[in-house]
């Protein structure tokens, strides 16, 4: 079916997965200044301290700007993970989007499925405490991300050119092995390449379902 082939003409579904896409925040001069002073500052003490260490008061004093501007503009920590990640999170869909094959169109549909579990392991192994936090600050909160509902509709799309049964329902299914909390419960017991063998497995098996 090819619903995400976007190298000729769009379709439809394609069309919807640009849709999904976080657009960059448009803003002042000034209040572009503070949000990348933030964020440089957020990142740097998050990677010398750990995340659950660093505290809203600490960022806003190592960004120079005031605790109201920070919470009115970041509301808590998750909120200020989730806009750290925004970035990341752009570059892996823009190499889904318009990237090379298999990871971007112009492969099977199997073969972009994994190497899109792949992709998305290294970029989760890599942020981890970042994409913990934010998928985990209230209840249902990562099925509320938009990023979340990207990732989905992608696999969706692949999962249904490759005629899984319910490939909304597989989606979800497949994406929750891929959960922050998840993973970080696993790794003690497990390390990041047996649950990366077990993931990619995972979407080969829902990808390639038995006959009948």
């Amino acid at each position: 079916m090819a619903h995400d082939d976007i190298n000729g003409p769009q379709s439809g579904s394609a069309i919807h997965l640009d849709l999904l896409r976080t657009p960059p925040p448009r803003e002042r001069a000034d209040a572009a200044r503070n949000r990348a002073a933030v964020l440089d500052a957020a990142a740097r003490l998050f990677a010398e301290h750990g995340v659950a260490a660093v505290s809203m008061d600490q960022v806003a004093a190592a960004a120079g700007v005031g605790k109201g501007t920070l919470f009115r503009r970041f509301g808590d920590k998750s909120g200020l993970a989730t806009a750290l990640l925004d970035t990341r999170e752009r570059a892996l869909q823009e190499a889904i989007l318009h990237g090379p094959p298999p990871l971007g169109p112009g492969a099977p549909a199997d073969e972009r499925l994994t190497a899109f579990v792949d992709a998305y392991f290294d970029y989760l192994l890599e942020h981890l405490d970042l994409i913990r936090m934010s998928e985990t600050s209230s209840p249902g909160a990562r099925h509320r991300i938009g990023a979340y509902r990207f990732w989905h509709r992608h696999v969706t799309i692949l999962l249904d050119d490759a005629t899984t049964p319910d490939p909304d329902h597989a989606a979800h299914a497949l994406l929750a092995s891929l959960a922050a909390e998840h993973v970080t419960a696993l790794l003690p017991d497990l390390g990041p390449e047996r649950i990366r063998a077990g993931v990619l497995r995972l979407a080969r098996a829902v990808a390639r379902p038995e006959p009948g």
